[in-house]
């Protein structure tokens, strides 16, 4: 691509860096679109403007219009990032939310892995251009399990309930708590805000998406070092350099077969006495022993990756311990934001995706003038030393979370709503059925 457009390797970088400042855009605008109006339509409409827009990408003829499309690509696509950890939240019971989110970060954590390996081979042989067909081939794919999905979100549900039954017996006194009674514009103003407002003012929603965003950049750093590292330092062709990322890839599989061995170890915590299941922070529990293997994988790459005396083998079982810390940290890290803020999961994931996007397509860029400088020993060691830094942060979570959460206003508010609705509820059941009840109906 650099070669036919007659470009450096750092404008070439700027689409990885606009495709995810693109995904951060947009993560703003999907997660609270499909508190709106529903997983289901939201999800629909943008896949398929995704695949429309990869069209032009594969036709580009200037390296200007590819990061331009791209850029608004990315934004319709990262309807799946921000909304479907919360499709897991709508469809999965606390005690196995884990083991399907660990299902379904299959896919965007071995992305960065398979994406190279297969992006190489094809580059090598068919050219860079085939690349998009093949992604608009997958991208189709995705539109018609889209299509063909139910309804997943909760009030969604229940609004269309209480319509059907509204229509259905031409009665307007069925409801739900969740029919609008504001304008469609305060709406939108209030659920197109709370991300950025969450992650301004929650403190946890500060803190993770610090540490998420770094680990989640770092990472991105692998498509700068790797390429140097393996293709230029060591001589390997483009295709057999994107072997290496296998490393990251096992690491990766690794933590997610682990699931039910993670999962007792959370339940083995003390249950809350609230709800008796284990409190959010068992979920940190993983995050600190992930934690840690992600600087000693980083440090491990650092000393082994050069010169190329050093058997290439030991730079790629790096990526092991590098990739089972980054998966961990992503699985277990959104699970505590999703036990923590409930039906507003979503939202705060969202405003963790669009932290985590804006610094995994700023620090690929930075880091190419990194490892020139420095060289990719030392680079790497910088990088390992920021992992270090950031270690407490989980830690802290994992000690004192449940006094972090109960001075969160938006948590304190969610649970004493629910302790009134559950209040209600005991009432309506207990007292007998009168002329004056009949005249509302709940779904």
């Amino acid at each position: 691509m650099a070669a036919e457009f007659d470009a450096s390797n750092t404008l070439v970088t700027l689409g990885l860096t606009f495709y995810l400042i693109g995904l951060a855009v947009g993560s703003v605008f999907m997660a609270p679109l499909s508190e709106m109006y529903g997983r289901k339509p939201v999800s629909v409409v943008c896949l398929f403007i995704f695949t429309v827009l990869i069209i032009p990408c594969a036709l580009a003829d200037s390296l200007t219009t590819l990061i331009v499309v791209r850029f608004f690509g990315a934004c319709f696509g990262s309807v799946m990032v921000s909304t479907a950890p919360g499709m897991v939240a709508d469809l999965v019971d606390d005690r196995h939310r884990a083991l399907a989110i660990s299902v379904w970060s299959i896919g965007p954590f071995n992305g960065p892995v398979v994406g190279p390996i297969i992006g190489g081979f094809v580059t090598q042989y068919l050219g860079w251009r085939w690349m998009n067909w093949i992604v608009l081939i997958f991208s189709g794919t995705s539109l018609v399990f889209a299509i063909i999905m139910r309804e997943s979100y909760a009030p969604i549900l229940l609004r269309a309930k209480a319509a059907r039954l509204r229509k259905e017996n031409d009665d307007p006194r069925w409801w739900c708590r969740y029919d609008q009674k504001q304008s469609l514009m305060k709406i939108m103003k209030v659920n197109l805000s709370r991300p950025f407002i969450m992650a301004v003012t929650e403190p946890i929603c500060i803190f993770w998406n610090l540490y998420i965003g770094l680990v989640y950049g770092i990472l991105y750093l692998c498509f700068v070092a790797y390429p140097i590292v393996f293709k230029e330092i060591r001589g390997w062709s483009l295709g057999i350099s994107g072997l290496a990322f296998c490393g990251i890839g096992v690491g990766s599989l690794a933590i997610i077969s682990c699931e039910p061995l993670v999962r007792r170890m959370i339940e083995s915590h003390k249950p809350d006495p609230e709800t008796g299941k284990p409190p959010p922070e068992a979920m940190v529990s993983i995050v600190c022993i992930c934690a840690i293997l992600i600087p000693v994988g980083e440090l491990w790459f650092a000393w082994t990756c050069a010169p190329p005396s050093i058997h290439w083998i030991a730079p790629i079982l790096a990526g092991v311990f590098f990739g089972a810390g980054n998966t961990g940290v992503f699985i277990y890290a959104c699970n505590f934001l999703t036990y923590s803020y409930g039906i507003y999961a979503a939202s705060a994931l969202a405003g963790n995706s669009v932290v985590r996007s804006v610094l995994g397509g700023v620090l690929p860029i930075v880091g190419e003038y990194l490892y020139a400088g420095v060289g990719p020993n030392w680079a790497g060691t910088l990088l390992g030393l920021l992992e270090v830094a950031i270690i407490p942060i989980p830690f802290v979570f994992y000690r004192y979370g449940h006094k972090i959460r109960r001075k969160s206003a938006l948590i304190s508010r969610m649970q004493e709503d629910k302790r009134k609705l559950e209040r209600k509820r005991e009432r309506m059941a207990q007292r007998p059925v009168t002329n004056a009840d009949e005249n509302l109906k709940e779904v």
